[in-house]
């Protein structure tokens, strides 16, 4: 959520914004016009119950005051109802405006307009056919898709055997690394409330990818993101302490309404899957820094398992609402053929932490609200990027040195 005050100083503002983004339900203006009569309001009714508390003192010995007294109770009434819809109306307008832009953000509406700045590694060169991870995943009996679907739905699968052992491994080597790096680990709760998903931005704006408790007021978690930063709702951190790095494995479910169309062979767009998340709570002039130590510990993670890979600067409109700057990770998939994201960064400065709360002590004793930045680790995407990246002619795969000691074994065999 922005703050109201920018939206008061600087209309224009929030509108350039809203344009930028694509964000067509918030009529700007209609917000300022009923933001001004609230606070206009607020004046008139203070002031009436000033008034309404002066005459009440009188009223024992002045029927006159009295009569007065009425009138003003009478009036408050009207107005407070006022008050209470325009509130109930400029907060659902809020929810809806999207963050502002870092200036190094670049335009563009889809994916296919993300900015390459970075890339890594040498692609693997085969002198077979190269076979993307469901091939791959039949040949070894590591991926089962079908009995996935039989259990659950199309959309949930099982990692079995030694493809469970090497994923268990890949997620755990990660955590590790992340302790090392002074993230404290986490096991979160898999549910949240509409509260938490509304402060952590994924409500409204991606309500369609919820899957919600029936008669709860709980929904699934569609990343650990979104416990990790409820974590700290309505609380004054120290700011002594600051940064708080958090990790946490979960697994994560998203209906993935709207994907319609994209390529949704083997697992890499599932309803469940797992990932390792990195959260930082810091002071605002500290999240460019932070941001860039989690694209750090991204890029890491993916050079020491040996997997080539380029990192984009997200467009504007590939960009959730909640983001104010935002990095993507594409592994290079060799079975398919092309470069595929596996994990993103975001920072989202202070838009999460007005819907929850979250603040800290600045110097002088001031509350100000804490930025965040929300990154991921790995996923079972890293898997199959190990899995297409590592495979050898008869689709065997041999295991990243780094897991060898998680897996005990460094080779998969069909």
């Amino acid at each position: 959520m922005i703050d109201i005050k920018i939206l008061r100083a600087d209309p224009e503002r929030v509108k350039t914004n809203c344009a930028v983004r694509g964000v067509t339900n918030v009529d700007v203006d209609d917000l300022v016009g009923k933001d001004q009569e609230f606070l206009a309001l607020t004046r008139e009714v203070e002031n009436m119950r000033a008034r309404r508390n002066q005459l009440s003192k009188e009223c024992k010995d002045n029927p006159e005051a009295r009569e007065q007294v009425k009138k003003l109770k009478a009036s408050l009434g009207d107005k407070e109802s006022r008050m209470s819809a325009l509130k109930t109306a400029i907060d659902e307008a809020l929810a809806w405006l999207p963050n502002f832009l870092d200036e190094s953000v670049p335009g563009g509406n889809s994916e296919e307009d993300n900015f390459e700045f970075k890339a890594w590694g040498e692609q693997p060169i085969f002198d077979f056919d190269a076979k993307d991870h469901q091939e791959l995943g039949d040949i070894l009996g590591v991926i089962d898709t079908q009995r996935g679907a039989k259990v659950a739905q199309s959309g949930f699968f099982f990692w079995k055997g030694r493809g469970a052992e090497l994923a268990s491994a890949l997620f755990f080597w990660c955590q590790r690394e992340l302790i090392k790096r002074g993230f404290t680990l986490f096991f979160t709760p898999c549910v949240a409330k509409e509260r938490t998903l509304f402060g952590t931005g994924y409500l409204p704006f991606f309500a369609d990818q919820t899957y919600k408790l029936e008669g709860e007021d709980l929904a699934l978690i569609g990343t650990s993101e979104q416990s990790l930063v409820g974590y700290h709702t309505d609380e004054i951190l120290n700011a002594e302490q600051l940064p708080l790095c958090y990790a946490a494995f979960t697994p994560c479910f998203r209906t993935e309404a709207g994907s319609y169309g994209k390529e949704t062979r083997g697992i890499f767009r599932v309803h469940q899957f797992h990932k390792v998340e990195q959260i930082v709570f810091c002071a605002p002039e500290e999240s460019p820094k932070y941001h860039d130590i989690c694209q750090e510990n991204e890029e890491y993670l993916m050079q020491q398992l040996g997997i080539p890979y380029r990192v984009v600067k997200v467009c504007v409109g590939d960009m959730g609402a909640p983001g104010y700057k935002k990095y993507d990770i594409e592994a290079w998939f060799p079975g398919y053929g092309s470069f595929r994201e596996v994990t993103s960064n975001t920072n989202l400065t202070d838009f999460q932490s007005r819907r929850l709360g979250i603040r800290y002590a600045a110097d002088g004793g001031r509350k100000e609200f804490v930025h965040t930045i929300s990154a991921t680790a790995v996923t079972d995407r890293v898997v199959c990027a190990i899995m297409e990246n590592f495979q050898q002619a008869d689709g065997a795969v041999v295991v990243p040195e780094v897991l060898r000691p998680y897996t005990g074994f460094d080779r998969i065999e069909p």
